[in-house]
Parts: C-alpha cells; sequence; structure tokens
C-alpha cells in the first residue's frame, strides 16, 4: 500500500477515536488497511433509535479520490438500503464524493440517511413503496427489524404489536428478495453475484466488472459461483485497470 494512502487512512482512524461524541467507531480488520468495519447509533427520534448499526467499509486503491465501499452488516429496514445485500444508495458514497471527505464523514452520512430517507430514489423498492403507501407500517417495520436485528430495546415497538404487522414485514421480505434476484439477473448480466461482487468489493464499478468479465470471455457457469484461474484473474484486473 502507498505510504500517502496509509498514513490518510490512519489519520482517518484517529479523527474518529478522537471523537467520543459522535458514538462513531472505525476499526481495521485484522493486519488489513483496507477492511474495516465501523458502526454507529441510530439516531434520536428515528424507528432506529437504540439500536446499534455495524457496516462493512472497504478502501479502494484510489481513495481518497474514490470514495469507500459501505455495506450495512446489521440489517435495515429502510428504503436507501437494501434489506438484503445491505448496498447503499448514497450520493456521498458515489457522485457526490470529494477527496476532503473522510470515513468519519462517510459514517456521518450513513447515520443521517437513517434520519431522513428518500424513498423517490430508493435502493429497495419494496420498503420505498411501502413508506410512500403506508408510512405507519413502515416506521412500525423500521422499528421491528432495529430491535430485531441492531439490539434496539423492545419498548421501541410499544405493545400494540401484532402478528399481522409480523406477517406483512415477511411479505415484504419475500417480494424485496424476488425483485432484487430479478435486478440481480439484469445488472449482473448473468454471472453469479458473489463472482462479480469480489471485483466490486475491490473498488470497483458492477457495470466495469461485468464489461471486463464479457471481455475477457468469463463462463457464466449457468450464475453458479466458482473459483477463478489466476490466469483469469490477471486478464480481469488488468482490463478494470485499463492495462494493455
Amino acid at each position: 500500500m502507498a505510504g500517502h494512502k496509509a498514513r490518510r487512512i490512519q489519520k482517518d482512524l484517529m479523527d474518529i477515536r478522537a471523537d467520543t461524541a459522535s458514538q462513531i467507531l472505525a476499526e481495521t480488520i485484522g493486519d488489513s488497511m483496507t477492511n474495516l468495519r465501523g458502526s454507529f447509533k441510530g439516531p434520536s427520534g428515528t424507528p432506529y433509535e437504540g439500536g446499534t448499526y455495524e457496516v462493512s467499509i472497504t478502501i479502494p486503491n484510489e481513495y481518497p479520490f474514490k470514495p469507500p465501499v459501505m455495506r450495512f452488516i446489521t440489517k435495515v429496514w429502510h428504503p436507501n438500503i437494501s434489506s438484503q445485500t445491505g448496498a447503499i444508495c448514497l450520493d456521498t458514497l458515489s457522485t457526490g464524493w470529494s477527496p476532503v471527505l473522510t470515513i468519519k464523514s462517510a459514517m456521518i452520512s450513513l447515520q443521517s440517511l437513517l434520519s431522513s430517507p428518500e424513498p423517490k430514489d430508493p435502493q429497495d423498492a419494496v420498503v420505498a413503496q411501502q413508506m410512500i403507501k403506508n408510512p405507519k407500517e413502515f416506521e412500525r417495520a423500521a422499528k421491528e427489524w432495529a430491535v430485531k436485528y441492531a439490539g434496539a430495546p423492545k419498548t421501541l415497538i410499544g405493545e400494540s404489536s401484532g402478528g399481522s404487522t409480523a406477517e406483512s414485514i415477511e411479505e415484504a421480505e419475500r417480494e424485496s428478495k424476488e425483485r432484487e434476484a430479478a435486478a440481480n439477473i439484469a445488472v449482473y448480466d448473468g454471472y453469479n453475484k458473489e463472482l462479480i461482487d469480489r471485483f466490486v468489493h475491490m473498488g470497483f464499478d458492477v457495470e466495469r466488472v461485468v464489461e471486463a468479465f464479457n471481455y475477457v470471455g468469463i463462463d457464466r457457469n449457468g450464475g453458479q459461483d466458482y473459483e477463478l484461474e489466476e490466469a483469469y484473474m490477471g486478464d480481469i484486473t488488468a482490463r478494470l485497470l485499463g492495462e494493455p
């Protein structure tokens, strides 16, 4: 890893540790400076209050000129976060990124996203539709998930929670899985999602990785995951990096 990149990451982490008021945490995983895990508290006055939300953070080679790749580890019922994969729809982590931003500011943006969901620009269409058409049911479901997955107190839900709410959440989850599966078929062009995402987690866009797979002629293997040969790995990486 380039020295300036390592120093920048270390500075970002020191900045997070120094700010105890925000209750935002981020630490490296093992000896890697590019694989981190962060966490923050759910904002007060939201259905996520009282919960602790963990995210995976992958630092791309081009950081800070490209944003960190973040994904929720904790399951969240939110229109801008996939209820299945934890993928995030947020400008700060894509077109709105600037080299002056940091890991801490990205984490704060995620915390703010829980306070200000944007159902008209969704990552999870099922959740977004529920929020638009039935906001009370959305809030109930979000609280249920905060208790179930993020460790929020059960009092957050209230005593009126019934079986019908649980059933509606399960139905919404099923619909979300079906829609996400259909979307993956289109976006991943028939390749296995996990296979493509191994390169996405390095900081490359899905579209670029799929294009590189097609260029190199990688077998779709019926949409099943498998280990690529080392030579193919090198060819794909070279294509992604723009090498001849």
